[in-house]
């Protein structure tokens, strides 16, 4: 079974490079259990560019992606790497490691790096902001997109989203899963889990999530819309979602590289603004040395030294939401970071066109060489000036746009 929550975007042979801007030099390897590759141009500048995968349940494997980037930053004389990381699913347990194991490999085969860039979506938008603030190199700048830069806090929604279906759907034929606030039993990690086909399965017994509205009985389309409204969550998400909630929070519950059966997360004492809801609803307690583990695996504390940082959001993403842009912003010194949040008609993770995502790139690499640092609107003029270059899609940038507090969307502990 494979759930792969990494860019959520394709860019194909990025802007259509010429073959004689390929690289000149790949190697690839193994180290402790994660999986390597570098590649470095003819002309190198002598910078290394780290592109950071997302969330995957398959066990790590060989020749890591090195990114929709990479094509372009190859071209621009950038070394380009990628781990595959030594664990799977939530490996901010281990990534510290993988990382600074990664920039070791490339200095002893090309020589120390005079800059460390970090880039990466998702789950890689926080193994990115880890790095800025614990990898052992001169990280000099950082593009996280669609990251979920709260950290720990994600879990916490999590366990919201998994305990409100449960509340939802208790006694639904077909429509309930084992296991609750700890996801699956532990004898079902670290076994395959439930198949997502299964999963999407359960769900819509419960909601007919996989009906036209109007094939759904009324009961199913009430407990549908009453999980909408509790767990803010779009409909278009929620088999995705509890994909995640299911086998995503088994895995950090009992994997022995990870809390090892410890509870990190809790909901005691907390208001999900229903009534029938707040009455039915599991309540667990976190237990203090799990909490600590996973504050620690990540949580960034906005230590990021002189590392310049460009993230983007789209404001629709339904499964890491834009309110984790506000959590890394309240820590973060706003001189070290800029952020645009992508006004989507609808509801992605990771949507961006090619040229947002060029245009926020050449975005920070003019404030690694000098320029001033961007605004929002500098960035929607740098996704524009890449659209007329050739890169394609539109460049929806607000600058507008005010990123909402996470305490409306997840309540805090």
């Amino acid at each position: 079974m494979r759930l792969r929550i990494a860019l959520g975007l394709i860019v194909g042979a990025l802007l259509a490079l010429p073959s004689a801007l390929l690289a000149d030099t790949t190697i690839t390897g193994e180290k402790k259990g994660a999986f390597f590759q570098i590649t470095v141009p003819d002309a190198w500048n002598g910078d290394l560019v780290i592109n950071n995968h997302g969330f995957d349940f398959n066990a790590p494997g060989p020749n890591p992606s090195l990114g929709p980037l990479a094509p372009l930053q190859l071209a621009q004389g950038y070394a380009v790497a990628a781990s595959s990381y030594s664990h799977c699913c939530w490996t901010l347990f281990s990534t510290k490691k993988d990382l600074n194991r990664l920039v070791e490999i490339f200095s002893d085969n090309f020589g120390a790096p005079n800059n460390v860039i970090l880039h990466g979506g998702s789950l890689g938008g926080i193994v990115t902001a880890q790095g800025v603030e614990k990898l052992d190199a001169n990280v000099s700048g950082a593009y996280p997109i669609c990251g979920a830069l709260s950290g720990s806090r994600s879990w916490d929604g999590a366990l919201d989203l998994r305990l409100i279906y449960d509340a939802v759907c208790a006694g639904v034929p077909g429509g309930t899963f084992p296991g609750g606030a700890t996801g699956l039993p532990a004898p079902g990690f670290p076994a395959a889990g439930l198949p997502n086909l299964q999963i999407a399965l359960t769900v819509n017994a419960c909601m007919g999530v996989l009906l036209p509205p109007a094939a759904r009985t009324p009961a199913q389309q009430a407990r549908l819309d009453l999980m909408k409204s509790v767990a803010q969550v779009p409909e278009s998400f929620i088999v995705t979602d509890m994909v995640f909630v299911t086998n995503g929070y088994s895995n950090l519950i009992f994997a022995a590289d990870k809390l090892d059966g410890g509870q990190g997360v809790g909901n005691i004492g907390v208001s999900y603004n229903d009534a029938g809801v707040d009455a039915s609803i599991q309540r667990v307690a976190a237990t203090k040395k799990a909490a600590k583990e996973l504050a620690k695996n990540y949580t960034p504390n906005g230590d990021v030294g002189a590392a310049k940082i460009v993230s983007l959001h789209t404001d629709g993403d339904g499964l890491v939401i834009v309110e984790n842009e506000k959590e890394y912003q309240d820590v973060v010194p706003a001189s070290n970071l800029s952020v645009g949040i992508v006004d989507e008609a609808g509801n992605t993770h990771c949507g961006f066109t090619q040229a947002e995502l060029v245009g926020g790139w050449e975005a920070l690499r003019g404030w690694l060489g000098g320029s001033p640092q961007p605004s929002a609107t500098d960035l929607q003029n740098a996704c524009l000036a890449a659209q007329a270059g050739g890169a394609t899609g539109a460049c929806r940038i607000d600058p507008s746009f005010v990123i909402p507090d996470m305490d409306g969307r997840i309540p805090p502990r």
